[in-house]
């Protein structure tokens, strides 16, 4: 048998742990920079729905986009019969993730966004991290919050505050508004408790599988309820109108099956990963001074910018640094 000294033992356990610690951190830098990725398309989901009502209802056109994106994903899945039963064997998580993820969530965010001003409707809509670390840390006994979440937290908000104020008035009138508002929180809520289930429950799932079949079930249930609630929508719709639907359809699609996936991964933690939403605002403003004709740069606008990425990249900076260590 061949004895190593203890010094020599004692120098390949230390690059071991070396190496390990390497190897996490490459992996969250490769987290991060999908996230970014899935916050950029995001980020363009504003300007296009905004531009799709011009020529449909609410209901109809989040179905219909939502149905396309569940087929647009089907044939990147598994084949049909380890499809279904992979739904099979995780229908509760399917079930919870259709309800709150695409039933919930975004019924309550378009009937909320069409009763708040867009102003305010983006800063309720950029709480979202907040609620996510309030609902994760409930949920979740791994993902606690933090003295430095709660700091980013609060930079985050302050920042989308500033950009929202800097693009049109913040004001809060009427009972109307008021339900907006309350709208708009409860779909914040839904997202972040389907997050979290994502992350502690579908384990074992293929992410696409999941975005696929919950996609495309709350598709035809949204377009379903558009029936009786809504009046038809006008024909023949103009080209704009479907090239900004399969823009979206497309960037559901692909944006929330790598979102799934993110949050399978073991080291990730749902509040962390959440932080980084708040770039869609910041994003949101760029994209609208270069297309929406009227759009300027304001001074309040950079400055929310600015604390929004500065707190991020403090956060994460801070993380590496703790992880490294």
């Amino acid at each position: 048998m061949l004895i190593l000294p203890t010094g020599i033992l004692s120098r390949n356990k230390k690059i071991l742990i070396f190496a390990a610690k390497i190897i996490q951190v490459d992996k969250k830098d490769d987290t991060i920079f999908w996230a970014i990725i899935a916050c950029l398309l995001w980020s363009t989901a504003y300007a296009g729905i905004k531009i799709g009502l011009q020529y449909d209802t609410p209901l109809h056109f989040a179905g219909v986009r939502f149905i396309i994106s569940g087929i647009m994903i089907f044939p990147f899945t598994v084949r049909p019969a380890l499809f279904i039963r992979m739904v099979i064997e995780h229908r509760k998580v399917v079930f919870l993730v259709t309800l709150l993820q695409t039933l919930v969530n975004y019924i309550l965010f378009y009937l909320g966004m069409d009763l708040v001003p867009g102003a305010l409707g983006a800063v309720i809509v950029g709480s979202q991290p907040l609620v996510t670390a309030v609902i994760a840390a409930i949920m979740h006994e791994g993902d606690k919050l933090t003295r430095s979440k709660v700091i980013t937290i609060i930079f985050g908000i302050s920042g989308v505050i500033l950009i929202s104020a800097g693009r049109q008035a913040l004001r809060l009138g009427s009972v109307a508004e008021l339900l907006g508002v309350f709208m708009i929180l409860v779909a914040n809520i839904a997202t972040a408790t389907s997050n979290v289930v994502v992350s502690l429950k579908s384990k074992g799932m293929n992410p696409f599988v999941l975005s696929s079949v919950s996609l495309f079930t709350g598709g035809i249930i949204i377009y379903l309820l558009s029936i009786p609630f809504e009046s038809r929508p006008a024909d023949p719709k103009p080209l704009e109108y479907w090239l900004v639907l399969i823009w979206l359809s497309f960037m559901s699609a692909y944006a929330f099956s790598l979102w799934f996936k993110l949050l399978q991964r073991p080291h990730v933690k749902v509040s962390e990963l959440n932080l980084w939403k708040f770039i869609i605002p910041v994003v949101g403003a760029i994209l609208s001074w270069l297309f929406v004709p009227g759009e300027k740069p304001e001074l309040l606008t950079i400055a929310g910018m600015i604390i929004i990425t500065g707190s991020l990249m403090l956060f994460f900076r801070n993380g590496l640094k703790k992880r490294t260590a």
